[in-house]
């Protein structure tokens, strides 16, 4: 990709600060968008919340990346919390959406984050693209989040949006709350372990973004998952087996829907997602097996 100037919203988090530090490693011209009074040019002021952007701060980007919104397993899901989740997506996205729609020179492409959790539980039965949304909070959310974007696609520009897996990392997500726990050998599989985990490394991730930024042919929904999903078991014992862990614990779910509440349907469901359009797309993942992601993490 030759340098660019490509505006980051959520560049602060697990995804986001990874993708500044690879495309500003790779000398592009990385744009944040902040919530407080920017620094200098290489921040942009918006509330996503209050749908507010200074659009003119994203004039000469080449491609703006939103991966911003509340974390969905930070806390446990209230009322509160769940509008929270869906305001911090949904709102910001639809500002941002409009904020790039208003340019007289839009980006050449817009990438708007997702989840996975659209398709629901899927049980055994693998899915893909093609796949409809399912039922329930977070399938209802992501169908939200991506129509938000409608205003960069009525105006002719590339959308993209990234369908995301649980990602593999140290520092944050589903991971960083797995690896503290599987070091001090209390790990274990979360309920029967049956249910289907679609994961993908961190360096995945990232690179699979910079790929579809670049790949002037990709448009709409890409599922950033291995292409070897596995079970909540099967993952159990890769865990023990590169941290060198006894993985002899279990939750069991009754415990799980206790602590957890409503989010306990999600962690308990089996999502078996494929990455068939990001393959199609010629994308070759770095980490595909989990023994791999784990180590790079």
């Amino acid at each position: 990709m030759e340098r660019s100037r490509i505006a980051v919203a959520g560049a602060s988090g697990l995804i986001g600060s990874a993708l500044v530090r690879s495309l500003t490693a790779d000398g592009h011209e990385v744009v944040r968008l902040v919530r407080r009074a920017p620094r200098d040019g290489s921040e942009v002021r918006w509330d996503p919340e209050r749908q507010q952007v200074d659009a003119a701060g994203l004039a000469g980007c080449d491609a703006v990346v939103n991966l911003a919104g509340a974390g969905i397993g930070d806390r446990r899901w209230t009322p509160e919390y769940k509008r929270l989740i869906r305001d911090s997506r949904v709102l910001g996205t639809a500002a941002l959406a409009e904020a790039v729609a208003s340019l007289d020179t839009p980006p050449r492409v817009y990438v708007s984050g997702s989840a996975m959790g659209i398709y629901g539980d899927t049980g055994d039965r693998a899915v893909d693209e093609d796949a409809p949304p399912g039922d329930g909070f977070l399938p209802s959310l992501c169908v939200e989040w991506e129509e938000a974007a409608a205003p960069v696609q009525e105006a002719g520009v590339r959308t993209v949006f990234l369908r995301t897996g649980l990602v593999v990392a140290r520092g944050g997500g589903a991971w960083g709350r797995l690896f503290p726990l599987f070091k001090a050998g209390l790990g274990g599989r979360l309920g029967s372990g049956r249910q289907y985990w679609s994961y993908i490394a961190l360096h995945d991730e990232v690179a699979a973004i910079r790929h579809l930024i670049d790949d002037d042919t990709a448009s709409g929904p890409f599922n950033l998952t291995t292409p070897q999903p596995l079970t909540n078991r099967e993952v159990t014992e890769a865990m023990g087996r590169v941290l060198h862990r006894p993985t002899v614990f279990a939750v069991p779910e009754p415990v799980l829907r206790a602590v957890l509440g409503e989010m306990a349907g999600d962690v308990l469901g089996s999502q078996r997602v494929l990455p068939k359009r990001l393959l199609e797309s010629g994308f070759a993942f770095a980490f595909p097996g989990i023994e791999d992601a784990i180590r790079a993490a």
